[in-house]
């Protein structure tokens, strides 16, 4: 009953009608399948325009859930025999979030760095490990920068 509040609250807040409001249960892992029906429908039958069903680890679970929701799915991290994306697909999933795989790779790379840095590599060492000068004109939006900085600061 607070996570149906919780969602006409959200839904009746919602000023840009592009926003996307998802409902979130972790009912799978906590009590079950037929729990995370029920509150997935009742999510459903608030408004929401999607649900995310937290901790989802088999086919199984997203096929229950799939034949009793229509709203569209979304995973989080999973894995395992959820990667299959026909699967997914077939079965409601519409987004099935990667888990932390950036972030880890970035911490890796910045360890890397740092380590080879540590053990006497000198910066030319490792050109090959760094981001073009254009991929980082392109991540840091230096184009709009230079404009905002134009429109703002004069």
């Amino acid at each position: 009953e607070e996570g149906v509040a919780k969602m006409k609250a959200a839904l009746a807040a919602r000023q840009d009608p592009t926003l996307v409001i998802v409902g979130r249960t972790s009912a799978l892992r906590t009590s079950g399948i037929p729990d995370a029906i029920t509150r997935a429908r009742a999510y459903q039958q608030a408004g929401v325009d999607a649900i995310f069903l937290v901790g989802a680890r088999t086919r199984e679970e997203i096929e229950a859930v799939h034949a009793e929701v229509q709203a569209p799915l979304l995973l989080g991290g999973a894995g395992g025999e959820l990667t299959d994306r026909q699967f997914l697909a077939a079965n409601g999933v519409r987004i099935s979030l990667q888990g932390h795989l950036a972030f880890q790779a970035a911490v890796k790379a910045v360890y890397d760095t740092l380590k080879a840095l540590r053990t006497g590599a000198s910066p030319s060492d490792l050109d090959s490990m760094l981001a073009s000068a254009e991929l980082m004109a392109q991540v840091t939006r230096r184009d709009d920068y230079g404009r905002w900085t134009a429109d703002f600061l004069g």
